[in-house]
C-alpha cells in the first residue's frame, strides 16, 4: 500500500530519512543533479534563504520505503507554484506511482491556494533531442502531462538555451481545474520569479528581461494537443490521493466507562461530538488506537498506584461505583486492608469513582494518546488524541478530577526520548498531575493557563509561584486567571505563555486541550468563544512545531463541536500545512 504525504522540514528523524531517500532517487534518475539533491534539506529548513517555500511530497510503502517524490516550490506573493522535480525509483515499473504523485501534487497546490502550477520539460521535437532513446523519453514525459491537460505555453523565448552546457526547456502550465484564462501579466510575473529565484545561478538579468518581454499574447496561447486529443479540456483536481494533513485517534472502548451519577459530566457522548465535528472539516485521517505496554504508564506513574487501580477495579461492580469518602494523610504503613477503602489514599477528590471498567477505559485512553504520539513521530504535523477519560489531574501517585492516568504526560515522556518537549495546558482547571510529574525535570517544560486555584478546582495547585524545583526550577509556569476572564485578558496571558515556550525552543508541543474554557461550560467560568480558540490554533500553528493535541475537559456538547472546529481550522489556516 502506498501513502503520499508531504514534508516541510527535517526536524524529525523520520523526515530526515524520507528526504535522504528522495535525494537518492533524484541522483539515480539525474546524476548531474547530485548537488541539487544535497540541497533539499536546506531548502526545506530555510525557505527565506531560498526565497521560496519548498515542499517535498513522498510516495512511501507501508515499510517506509520512498518509491517516488515530487519537489514543489511555492511563492505566496504571486500565488503560484513550480514543480522542480518529480521522479520514481528506477527499478519501479508500473503501479501508477508517477501519476498518483502528480495527482497528489495538484491536490496539494489547490489546497494551499495556488492559482496554477508551472513545469519545465525538455522539448519533444526531433531536432532538439540528441538521440532516439532520449527523444522517446521526452515524448513520454510530455504525453504524461498532456494526460492532465497540461501543455506548453507557446510564442515566447522561454526555450532559449541557457547555462553550461546549454539546456533548453518548454514552460508548461497546469491551471489546477480553473476556468479563468492565463493572462500575460500573470505569466510574466511567474516567469520572473522562476528565472530570478529558482535559476538565479544560471541566468543573467538581460536573459530574464528578454524572456519576460517575449510573452506577448494576452491571454497566453498553448500548443495544440499532440498526444491526447482531449488535452485542451480542463482537468479538475480530484481529491483523495494526498494523505490528509491531520490525524485523529480514538477508541470505542471508552464507552465502557459510563458513570451515571448525578453531576458526573464526563460522559461517552463527548467523544462522539468531537469526532463528528472533526470529520466535518475534511482535515483528518481517522485511525484507531494501538495497544502499548504497561511500562509506558509506569514511566510516569508509581507502580503501587497503578497496581491498585488494576486490582481494585477487577473486584468492583460496573453498576455500583466506589467513591472515596476518607482522605488520610498518606502513610504507606497505614493503608486500609480493604482495597476499595484505599481509594481515598490514592484519590484527590470525592467526585472520581472507581468501578469494574475504570482501569480498562483509562488504559485505552493512554493507548489513544500514545498512538497519536507515534503518528507525530511518523511525520504528521498535527495528531489529535480524543482521550476519554481525560488525564491531566492524575499525578504520579494519585488520581482524581475524572482522570486516572495522565495521557498527556505519558505521551510527553515518550516524546522526551526524541527531543525537548513543551506541554501547554489550556483546560479551565489546572493540570496538577502534569505539573507534579515533571516538576523536577528540565527536559519537559510545563505551562498552564487556568482558573485561579483560589476559586477553581483543584484548589491546591496552579499558583503563579510554583515554578519547579531542583533540575526543574524555572521549567514550570502557571498563569492563573480570575473567574469570568474575557478574551482580551486571556489572549494576553496566552501570548506570555507562548513566549515561555518559544524561549524553551521545544522539538514537540503537547497541547492539553480543555474546551471547558468556553462560555456556558458547566464546570468553567471563563467568557471565551469559539473565535478565541481559532486565534489560539492560528498562533500555535505559526510556531511550526509538531503538535500532539490531547483532549482533556469540556462538558458542553455544543462547545465541544464549535470549539474543536475553530481550533483546528485555526491550525490549518496558520500555514502549518
Amino acid at each position: 500500500m502506498i501513502r503520499i504525504r508531504y514534508l516541510h522540514d527535517v526536524s524529525l528523524p523520520i523526515s530526515r530519512d524520507r528526504v535522504e531517500q528522495a535525494g537518492q532517487i533524484l541522483r539515480e534518475n539525474f546524476p548531474e543533479l547530485a548537488e541539487r539533491a544535497d540541497k533539499i534539506p536546506q531548502l526545506l529548513q530555510d525557505p527565506f534563504g531560498a526565497m521560496y517555500r519548498t515542499t517535498l511530497l513522498v510516495a512511501e510503502s507501508s515499510l517506509g520505503k520512498v518509491m517516488g517524490f515530487s519537489l514543489l516550490l511555492h511563492l505566496k506573493e504571486i500565488g503560484s507554484s513550480f514543480l522542480d522535480y518529480i521522479a520514481v525509483r528506477k527499478n519501479v515499473r508500473g503501479g501508477g506511482i508517477g501519476g498518483a504523485l502528480y495527482e497528489a501534487t495538484r491536490e496539494y497546490c489547490q489546497g494551499i491556494g495556488s492559482r496554477g502550477l508551472y513545469i519545465e520539460v525538455e522539448p519533444d521535437s526531433a531536432e532538439s533531442a540528441p538521440d532516439e532513446s532520449e527523444l522517446a523519453q521526452r515524448r513520454k514525459r510530455m504525453r504524461f502531462y498532456e494526460n492532465y491537460g497540461v501543455r506548453p505555453i507557446i510564442n515566447n523565448d522561454y526555450h532559449l538555451p541557457v547555462g553550461t552546457p546549454p539546456t533548453t526547456a518548454y514552460l508548461l502550465f497546469d491551471g489546477l481545474g480553473r476556468t479563468e484564462l492565463l493572462s500575460r501579466s500573470e505569466v510574466r510575473a511567474a516567469v520572473r520569479w522562476i528565472l530570478q529565484r529558482r535559476f538565479k545561478e544560471v541566468v543573467d538579468q538581460a536573459y530574464v528581461e528578454r524572456v519576460i518581454e517575449s510573452f506577448v499574447d494576452d491571454p497566453v496561447c498553448f500548443r495544440p494537443p499532440q498526444y491526447h486529443p482531449s488535452a485542451d479540456q480542463i482537468r479538475p483536481v480530484v481529491p483523495g490521493r494526498l494523505e490528509k494533513p491531520f490525524v485523529l485517534v480514538s477508541c470505542e472502548k471508552h464507552v465502557i466507562h459510563h458513570v451515571r451519577s448525578r453531576g458526573y459530566f464526563e460522559r461517552p457522548a463527548r467523544v462522539a461530538a468531537l469526532v463528528e465535528a472533526a470529520s466535518s472539516l475534511g482535515l483528518f485521517t481517522m485511525i484507531g488506537s494501538r495497544r502499548f505496554k504497561e511500562d509506558t504508564i509506569l514511566a510516569v506513574h508509581d507502580r503501587h498506584f497503578v497496581n491498585f487501580l488494576k486490582v481494585v477495579c477487577t473486584k468492583l461492580s460496573s453498576d455500583r461505583p466506589v467513591y472515596p469518602d476518607t482522605f488520610p494523610i498518606r502513610r504507606s504503613d497505614r493503608r486500609p486492608k480493604d482495597l476499595p477503602m484505599q481509594a481515598g489514599y490514592y484519590c484527590i477528590d470525592a467526585c472520581t469513582p472507581l468501578d469494574r471498567n475504570a482501569y480498562q477505559a483509562a488504559r485505552s485512553s493512554v493507548n489513544v494518546a500514545l498512538t497519536a504520539m507515534e503518528e507525530v513521530l511518523a511525520g504528521n504535523r498535527v495528531a489529535y488524541a480524543v482521550c476519554r477519560p481525560p488525564g491531566h489531574h492524575a499525578e504520579r501517585k494519585v488520581y482524581g478530577g475524572f482522570c486516572y492516568f495522565n495521557n498527556a504526560a505519558i505521551a510527553a515522556h515518550q516524546f522526551s526520548r526524541h527531543g525537548r518537549v513543551a506541554v501547554l495546558d489550556i483546560d479551565f482547571h489546572h493540570g496538577n498531575g502534569t505539573q507534579d510529574i515533571f516538576y523536577s525535570r528540565s527536559d519537559v517544560l510545563t505551562v498552564s493557563l487556568h482558573g485561579h486555584p483560589d476559586q477553581a478546582f483543584p484548589y491546591f495547585s496552579g499558583f503563579k509561584n510554583e515554578i519547579g524545583e531542583g533540575l526543574g526550577l524555572g521549567f514550570n509556569r502557571n498563569f492563573p486567571l480570575p473567574l469570568g476572564t474575557q478574551e482580551p485578558d486571556y489572549l494576553r496571558a496566552f501570548e506570555k505563555a507562548l513566549e515561555c515556550i518559544m524561549r524553551f525552543r521545544p522539538d514537540f508541543l503537547v497541547l492539553s486541550l480543555g474546551l471547558d474554557i468556553l462560555k456556558n461550560d458547566p464546570t468553567g467560568t471563563f467568557n471565551l468563544t469559539a473565535g478565541t480558540l481559532h486565534l489560539i490554533g492560528k498562533r500555535l500553528g505559526q510556531m511550526r512545531k509538531p503538535i500532539l493535541v490531547v483532549q482533556e475537559g469540556g462538558y458542553n456538547l455544543r462547545n465541544l463541536k464549535s470549539g474543536s472546529v475553530s481550533l483546528f481550522s485555526g491550525l490549518a489556516e496558520s500555514g502549518l500545512i
